[in-house]
């Protein structure tokens, strides 16, 4: 793991404020979201909150979410 995922990943989010998508309903059916410090998203399964959530750098996440948006993924 490079030192800029390690930073990611050192961060503590016992206090973050994640959340999900508006169109989501009252269900655990879905991801959540949190920020990290310099743009990096942190990402967990509202079902699973006791797994330990994905981080993504600031390029990453625009990376995926531009695939996203295309349907490329």
């Amino acid at each position: 793991m490079n030192d800029k995922k390690a930073e990611l990943y050192a961060h503590d989010l016992s206090a973050a404020r994640w959340r999900k998508a508006k169109a989501s309903g009252p269900e655990h059916n879905c991801v959540e979201i949190t920020d990290l410090p310099g743009g990096g998203i942190a990402v967990r399964d509202s079902k699973n909150t006791h797994l330990e959530p994905l981080r993504f750098d600031a390029t990453e996440w625009s990376m995926f979410r531009q695939a996203m948006v295309s349907g490329e993924l």
